[in-house]
C-alpha cells in the first residue's frame, strides 16, 4: 500500500525568522523549512498542532512555534501540551488529532514522545492518518529521531565506534526503513550512526545537520534547508563484527557507503538512487546501473 502522508524530519535549530548575525540560514519567508512545512500541509489556513512533549520547557517551546508559524501568516494553530500519558487518551486531544493537517513535534528527549504518546489512541490515529491521508508529520531534533521504528535513544559522540556506546529503542514507527539522527555535523555524530547501522545493516541511516530536513513522500525524499544530510547505506558491508563483539570493544566495519546531500538533492529510498541538484545527475548502485 502506498503511503499518502508526508514526513518532514528536521535536524534541529531550524530557522524561525531572521535574526541578527545569521550567516547561513535561508530566507525564512520564502525558502525556510517551516515555510515548506506550511506549503506541504495546504497553506496558511491549515490546522497545525504543535506537540512540545519532548521538551523540558514545553510552554516556552510551544510559544516559539506559535510565533514562528504566525510570522508565516498561520492563524489556525494549537499547542497540544502532553506531559502525561493519560493526556494522549483525552477526547479533546483525540478530536483535534483527527482534524489536524500538520503535526509538529519539538526537540528535546525523543524517549518522552514514545513514553507519553507511543501506543496510545493518539499514536494509532497518527499512524492511520499518515498511511491513508495526506497528513504532514514534521519534527525537529528529537521530533525527527522518533519517526523511525529503530530509534537512537542516546550515546556519547566521543565514545562512538565502540560497541554499546549507542542506545537504541522503539520509535513511533512512521517509517520503518530509516534510522534518523539530528544535530549531526555540529555534534559529531558520525560514529554513533555507524554503530546504529552496524547493528541494523538493512536500514538506511540519515544524519541531519541543523536547519536541514527532508520531505519524505512515498519511496523518496528531497533535502531542504541550509545544511547537509549524510546517508549511510550498510547493505553491502563486507566486514561487520558488531554481533560477535563484547560491549566496550572497538568495532570494524568495511564498505559502508555514504552520500553527502544538500538542498534540492533527492534520494529514492527503495531503489537507493541519488539525484543531485542542479545537474540532475543520477548516481546508481553498480548492480543496478
Amino acid at each position: 500500500m502506498s503511503i499518502k502522508g508526508i514526513l518532514i524530519p528536521i535536524g534541529g535549530n531550524e530557522d524561525k525568522g531572521i535574526e541578527e548575525n545569521e550567516t547561513y540560514h535561508l530566507e525564512f519567508i520564502d525558502e525556510g523549512i517551516l515555510s515548506r512545512v506550511v506549503k506541504e500541509c495546504g497553506g496558511k489556513d491549515s490546522l497545525i498542532i504543535i506537540i512540545p512533549t519532548a521538551s523540558s520547557i514545553p510552554e516556552e517551546v510551544g510559544e516559539n512555534y506559535l510565533q514562528a508559524f504566525g510570522k508565516l501568516g498561520c492563524t489556525n494553530l494549537h499547542v497540544m501540551d502532553i506531559r502525561e500519558r493519560e493526556q494522549s487518551e483525552n477526547p479533546v486531544n483525540i478530536e483535534l488529532m483527527k482534524k489536524a493537517d500538520c503535526i509538529m513535534f519539538s526537540g528535546g528527549n525523543q524517549s518522552k514522545i514514545t513514553q507519553k504518546i507511543g501506543g496510545t489512541t493518539l499514536h494509532t490515529i497518527l499512524l492511520d492518518r499518515y498511511k491513508n491521508e495526506p497528513l504532514v508529520i514534521a519534527g525537529t531534533s528529537a521530533g525527527a529521531m522518533c519517526m523511525s521504528h529503530e530509534m537512537i535513544t542516546g550515546g556519547s559522540s566521543t565514545e562512538a565506534f565502540v560497541k554499546g556506546a549507542v542506545g537504541m529503542g522503539e520509535g513511533m514507527s512512521f517509517i520503518p526503513n530509516l534510522i534518523i539522527d539530528s544535530h549531526f555535523i555540529r555534534r559529531g555524530r558520525f560514529g554513533r550512526m555507524a554503530e546504529a547501522i552496524a547493528k541494523f545493516p538493512k536500514l538506511l541511516g540519515i544524519g541531519l545537520a541543523e536547519d536541514t530536513g527532508l520531505v519524505i513522500k512515498k519511496n523518496g525524499f528531497e533535502v531542504i534547508g541550509s545544511g547537509m544530510v549524510i546517508v549511510f547505506d550498510g547493505r553491502k558491508t563486507k566486514h561487520n563484527n558488531h554481533k560477535i563483539l563484547e560491549d566496550g570493544t572497538p568495532m570494524s566495519l568495511t564498505n559502508l557507503k555514504t552520500h553527502i546531500l544538500a538542498n534540492g538533492d533527492r534520494f529514492n529510498i527503495k531503489k537507493k538512487i541519488v539525484k543531485v541538484s542542479p545537474l540532475g545527475f543520477e548516481v546508481r548502485d553498480a548492480e543496478t546501473a
